[in-house]
């Protein structure tokens, strides 16, 4: 019975090797069964699900009802979003692979910000998570509403109309709907029952093994993916780009912080909502393209295998940037 507790603390302690490995592990996983990629691919969403209950159960809704009132955070992840985000984008945009599919797939995956795992990450960080879960529908809603505006200043008309809402709504409930509705009616369970403190604080221990089954899944369904594109080439071309985006946003999103006079927590989350993009949400988008545009999904993919490991590294990095003080 004690390993049990004593296995969970090994864990969070070795947290960044653990999601190591388990990113090593998907990738095997992906080479060793390719044919394993599509089922799952249908398993990834359950588990980012799962993986997000249990950081919802983390925030009590009472501090998420207050974190809507913090009207300087708020402006500060839309700002970073949707003004500094499109702007690093059209720096990048004219030294980018000269094909329109890849292009197309940059675009897609790094104009729309996280709203899932995003949260996860900020919170191993140290950042203010409750925070970024209540700006989560206004950056959901904020990307559904200007992407095809984004798509056709970038690349014209005839690419803008390719943003649909359907994926967008399908993912705003199953990764934060149903999740935020079960940790509340869980929370509500353990303030009038000691059977649901135990269980809540049970659930709260699998934290560490479920981003580490969220990534493996992740990564061991799309490694197949892009052996099957033999889009090598593009996939080498654009993982400088994304390399790039990442430690110019964290950069930029500290300066966003300072710029509205955020704390060190919330300022961690204001970096990692910058720098952390909706691949699992957009990748839907970008496999519905027509064939002559399908190198847009491999792309897309390839943000998924660069972002997760650089989130590792911000784990680290960013709580060093922004130091707690006082």
């Amino acid at each position: 019975m004690s390993s049990s507790p004593g296995l969970v603390a090994g864990m969070e302690r070795h947290q960044v090797a653990v999601y190591l490995g388990a990113l090593a592990a998907g990738g095997l996983v992906g080479r060793a069964a390719p044919g394993a990629g599509p089922v799952l691919e249908h398993a990834v969403n359950p588990v980012l699900a799962a993986l997000l209950y249990v950081t919802f159960l983390q925030v009590p809704a009472a501090e998420l009802v207050r974190s809507l009132r913090a009207g300087r955070f708020l402006a500060a992840a839309l700002v970073v979003n949707f003004v500094v985000v499109p702007l690093v984008v059209a720096a990048m945009f004219a030294f980018l692979p000269d094909d329109r599919a890849v292009r197309l797939g940059v675009l897609l995956v790094l104009l729309a910000p996280c709203v899932d795992y995003v949260i996860v990450f900020s919170g191993l960080a140290g950042g203010s998570s409750r925070r970024l879960l209540a700006a989560t529908p206004l950056l959901l809603l904020g990307q559904m509403v200007l992407l095809p505006g984004y798509l056709f200043l970038f690349m014209g008309r005839d690419l803008a109309g390719v943003v649909e809402a359907g994926p967008f709504v399908e993912a705003f409930a199953v990764l934060i709907v149903v999740p935020l509705a079960l940790a509340w009616l869980t929370q509500a369970w353990a303030a009038r029952r000691p059977a649901g403190r135990k269980a809540a604080d049970a659930v709260g221990t699998a934290m560490v093994p479920l981003m580490a089954a969220t990534l493996l899944t992740v990564v061991a369904s799309q490694v197949p993916g892009l052996s099957e594109a033999g889009s090598l080439t593009d996939v080498a071309h654009v993982v400088p780009f994304y390399v790039l985006f990442l430690v110019v946003m964290a950069f930029a999103g500290l300066g966003v912080a300072r710029v509205f006079r955020l704390g060190p927590r919330d300022g961690r989350a204001i970096v990692f909502t910058g720098a952390t993009r909706n691949s699992l949400v957009v990748l839907p988008l970008a496999l519905a393209l027509p064939d002559a545009l399908a190198v847009a999904a491999v792309v897309v993919v390839t943000q998924t295998l660069v972002e997760v490991v650089g989130m590792v590294v911000c784990v680290r990095a960013v709580p060093r940037m922004l130091p707690l003080r006082d």
